[in-house]
């Protein structure tokens, strides 16, 4: 599954802010399961977020401080599901060079 070579990146930032990482040889490990779930609930809270933001856009005329609150939202999501994909993205095979 994840290259035991390689840190996880994980849902969350440090007090500082900065990404956390996990050096762990168990995949199924109580961190690496909760950063499973986080990273599903992230990924569901994006899109319910989508669709409140669908909603908002539809209207004929969205009120500016319901516009402001969806993009604030969105951007959120976006920032959470990005670093989901990064860190899933970290843990994919890599493909082999022609020369291997």
């Amino acid at each position: 599954m994840t290259s035991h070579d390689e840190l996880r990146l994980l849902p969350w930032a440090g007090p500082d802010g900065k990404p956390c990482f996990l050096s762990t040889d168990d995949d199924e490990s109580r961190l690496s399961n909760l950063a499973d779930t986080l990273e599903a609930t992230h990924l569901d809270l994006a899109a319910e977020t989508l669709d409140q933001a669908t909603e908002v856009l539809n209207l004929p005329k969205a009120d500016p401080e319901d516009l402001r609150a969806v993009s604030i939202n969105l951007t959120e999501a976006l920032s959470h599901a990005l670093r989901v994909a990064e860190s899933r993205g970290r843990r994919l095979p890599q493909p082999r060079s022609i020369d291997d």
